[in-house]
């Protein structure tokens, strides 16, 4: 099941960031804050890998970043730099199943910022946004 989930700009900068089932607990956001952070030199490195193969095409999934001792954390990358992270618990395992999420995920951003009152580079705000993650999370935590 998904316990946050995170949009990142070109910058680093935090465009959404939504921790689920915190309980209220301040240190849980902070905590969720941190792991998010640490995530970004992981994405970094896997983005300045070298390609295998001289015609490899870029894959924006990146997979799992780095495990901690209740989550794992996964990222992906659009082609425009935004990263988008998720944190997991323990329960949810399948590849497959992750990448859909990150794909809806990425749809639901694009529709959020392709709005003509959006500024570029800030967070997004959008009541149709968070309700789309907050969708995208409980439909996964039931299946």
């Amino acid at each position: 099941m998904i316990v946050c989930a995170a949009v990142l700009g070109q910058t680093n900068n935090p465009l959404y960031l939504e921790a689920f089932q915190t309980k209220g607990k301040q240190e849980d956001v902070l905590k969720f804050h941190y792991i998010v952070h640490c995530a970004l030199d992981a994405i970094e490195e896997k983005v300045a890998a070298p390609r295998k193969a001289p015609g490899e095409i870029f894959d924006t999934y990146l997979g799992m970043l780095y495990p901690t001792e209740d989550y794992k954390v996964y990222g992906y990358i659009s082609n425009t730099r935004i990263k988008f992270i998720l944190v997991v618990d323990e329960m949810l395992q399948k590849e497959d199943e992750v990448r859909m999420v990150f794909k809806r995920f990425h749809t639901a951003y694009v529709d959020a910022v392709s709005n003509p009152f959006y500024t570029t580079s800030t967070p997004v705000v959008s009541k149709r946004f968070d309700a789309s993650v907050r969708t995208m999370v409980t439909s996964l935590g039931t299946s």
